[in-house]
């Protein structure tokens, strides 16, 4: 097994001790003479498009991304690439397709046309079972309301993630509680979240989401269940513990002032990108 990750020290932030179809069949009358098959059309023009190719250093990309549920289009061709390391902010009204961008990027649903690529490989086309192992293994999650468990403190809450990769028990929470303490939560780990404010949850699930090292971080709406100010310290523990770590941040926000904590705003309308701005150094 290849060593446990170690947890970052994130600016501002004062540590504690950090480690070293097929074609349906033509009904047959059964009178009569029997129809004459219809040919199936060969094309003419030659092989269909080749996707847009993606950018030198990318990470993870999207390639003409279409997600319908019934009559409706989420995803109506959507192109994107994200860089290694680089913290791209997703932004758009109810409805426009943002969320479901973010779960065909993260697996958690199937595009019904075009592709997804972490690092070149298709995770369009990965069965459930790989999916689910891509999601424990390779990406981490930080929800609106942080999703811990209630009944577990902390630590454990934190340690779970390497123990369903295979770490011992000791080591999970050793390193569990390593990450809590790089991110001022040193004296906390016995808690549980109904213990702890709302701010404090969210750095415990920014512990859990890193803690594997992940090469990409999935944030949904990370500060919605928080005020103003709680919001902007998540978002700097956020973006810079993932900054150290090397990691790709995706955030999907509404907020304007949460988008400018991210290298990047991408504006998502009717399942399109319509703008795509990098902040200005």
């Amino acid at each position: 097994m290849s060593p446990m990750p170690q947890p970052p020290v994130p600016p501002g932030v004062t540590p504690g001790p950090v480690p070293t179809p097929v074609p349906a069949p033509v009904p047959v009358p059964t009178t009569g003479p029997a129809p004459t098959p219809t040919p199936v059309p060969v094309p003419t023009s030659g092989p269909p498009p080749t996707p847009a190719p993606v950018a030198p250093g990318t990470r993870l990309a999207a390639r003409s991304l279409v997600k319908r549920f019934g009559a409706t289009v989420a995803l109506a061709g959507v192109d994107l690439d994200i860089a290694a390391g680089e913290s791209v902010a997703v932004m758009g009204p109810s409805g426009s397709g943002k969320s479901t961008l973010l779960h065909c990027l993260a697996g958690i649903l199937v595009p019904d046309s075009g592709a997804v690529l972490l690092e070149g490989q298709g995770v369009h086309a990965m069965n459930e079972r790989d999916r689910s192992m891509l999601r424990r293994q390779r990406f981490g999650f930080v929800f609106q309301f942080g999703q811990l468990l209630s009944e577990l403190p902390a630590v454990e809450n934190v340690a779970l993630a390497p123990m369903l990769n295979g770490a011992s028990r000791k080591e999970a929470m050793a390193l569990a509680a390593q990450w809590l303490g790089s991110l001022g939560l040193a004296g906390m780990e016995t808690r549980r979240p109904g213990e702890l404010s709302g701010g404090q949850a969210q750095r415990v699930a920014v512990a859990r989401a890193l803690i594997t090292g992940p090469q990409v971080v999935f944030a949904d709406e990370p500060t919605g269940a928080l005020d103003q100010a709680t919001g902007h310290d998540v978002m700097r523990v956020l973006t810079s513990t993932c900054r150290l770590a090397g990691a790709t941040l995706v955030v999907v926000t509404h907020d304007a002032q949460v988008a400018a904590w991210c290298d990047r705003r991408v504006e998502v309308r009717d399942g399109r990108v319509v703008a795509d701005v990098r902040r200005s150094a």
